[in-house]
């Protein structure tokens, strides 16, 4: 795989202050194809003054210019677009399919409305006797995860363009890759330099040192929730914004009245989907007593369907398969009836785990409680409605979620849901709406007008 040796830092590619390097490694092979360099302080600190120093220019540049960039940066994201899912199968493991039509394809229609947003926001109103502006915060530090590596920079970098602010994105060490080809990208895209600056690394080395820099206005992270504690801790001893979008146990409620064959498929393709590396995964199913063990029944037959190395790829490294094994390991121990998979390897080599299916979940288990991060459905049976809506409330999380059901019913019942996000009878993702979470799920919104606002403050002038 091509991978750059240095640093993208100030609009163009310097070397690296140290010569350590991180290795990248495909997961179905479980084979280095790659090594980028291994960030430094001293290297975040050359990509901090260089946001810094470049903020006064991109901050007055008119929202038009701003505009034209960012779609000149989506337009070349969709050139990039073979290259780029190709880079995500490898780094990340991501079948083919899934690595254009999500990996890439989202993120360039992110790239696409922020373009249009830059443009169109109103960044000066009339208040009264004020005129009320929205200005750039400032430098962005950008930390993504691994596990949507494009669309997590996207969601972050394109809102902090349209905004007026410069930035310093820190991947995550597992697919850097990917990064760098969005470095390209936005090179090509014409972005004046010093506007965008990539370092990549260790997050416990460079990404704690962006996160805790003084140059550093805001904070913008996507990882656990454990990590996202430290970076608000040290962010608030500096007082500094942060934007949290942390981890989830999202509830998939299945009410009496709806098509349970369809909702149980949808449920379980929904987990089963990047092999569960996704925060908002519906990994509880809850379903009615009446109708628990149809739903078992159900769920058996459609994750049968999903083929390690075919139609689910591997997890993204050796930890994260251990530590997803365990979980089952941990269920199994629990008293979870398990009805498909389990924590036994289901192929020789690559970081894979089985799709696995738990019944008899009770909402106390741990693998009701904490987020496992792979392909494993956790099945709950509900009494009554109220019973359904404290076991969905029941967690610390709260990001996402589903309810199936008459429409009426899954909207009343979704509104009292303590989460942010939740899709009625298999609404649609929509790129546009915000994205965040409620409790320990986050702070802050990503997408469409609500991830804008989180690059902006305001200053209002009285006449």
């Amino acid at each position: 795989m091509k991978a750059h040796d240095a640093m993208y830092i100030g609009g163009e590619w310097r070397p690296a202050a140290s010569t350590e390097t991180v290795p990248v490694v495909d997961p179905a092979t479980e084979q280095v194809v790659a090594r980028v360099p291994a960030g430094t302080a001293e290297d975040v600190d050359a990509a901090v003054r260089a946001a810094r120093a470049a903020l006064p220019g991109w901050a007055a540049t008119p929202p038009a210019e701003r505009a034209a960039r960012l779609a000149a940066l989506r337009d070349a994201l969709t050139a990039r677009a073979e290259e780029i899912a190709a880079t995500v199968t490898t780094e990340l493991g991501a079948p083919p399919q899934l690595a254009a039509a999500v990996h890439t394809g989202l993120p360039i229609a992110v790239a696409g409305s922020y373009a249009e947003l830059a443009a169109t926001h109103p960044f000066e109103e009339k208040v009264g006797n004020s005129t009320v502006y929205s200005e750039p915060v400032g430098v962005v530090a950008a930390i993504t995860p691994w596990n949507y590596p494009l669309h997590q920079i996207v969601a972050k970098v394109a809102p902090a363009l349209a905004a007026g602010c410069t930035i310093v994105l820190k991947p995550a060490e597992d697919t850097p890759l990917t990064a760098q080809l969005f470095a390209e990208a936005v090179h090509e895209a014409g972005v004046p330099a010093g506007v965008f600056n990539l370092v990549t690394g260790l997050g416990t080395v460079a990404g704690q040192a962006l996160a805790e820099h003084p140059g550093v206005d805001l904070v913008s992270f996507t990882g656990s929730t454990a990590v996202g504690r430290k970076i608000g801790a040290l962010a608030g001893g500096a007082v500094k914004r942060v934007a949290l979008e942390l981890g989830g146990k999202s509830a998939n409620v299945i009410l009496p009245s709806a098509d349970l064959g369809r909702a149980v498929a949808v449920g379980v393709a929904n987990v089963m989907s990047n092999s569960g590396q996704t925060c908002s995964a519906w990994t509880r199913m809850l379903v009615h007593a009446d109708q628990y063990e149809e739903a078992v029944g159900l769920a058996a037959a459609a994750v049968a369907k999903y083929v390690p190395g075919e139609r689910v790829g591997p997890l993204v490294n050796a930890r994260q398969r251990d530590r997803v094994r365990g979980y089952i390991e941990k269920g199994l121990a629990e008293g979870a009836r398990l009805v498909a998979g389990g924590p036994d390897a289901p192929r020789d080599t690559g970081y894979y785990v089985s799709p696995t299916v738990f019944a008899d979940v009770t909402p106390d288990m741990t693998i009701a409680q904490e987020e496992i991060f792979g392909p494993v459905v956790s099945i709950i049976r509900y009494e009554d409605e109220a019973d359904a809506l404290a076991i969905a409330n029941g967690t610390v999380y709260g990001l996402a979620g589903a309810v199936w059901g008459d429409p009426d019913e899954a909207v009343a019942f979704a509104r009292r849901m303590e989460t942010g996000q939740v899709d009625i009878n298999g609404g649609r993702f929509n790129p546009l709406a915000p994205f965040g979470g409620w409790k320990q799920s986050g702070v802050g919104r990503e997408l469409g007008t609500h991830g804008l606002a989180e690059y902006l403050q305001t200053r209002s002038l009285q006449f």
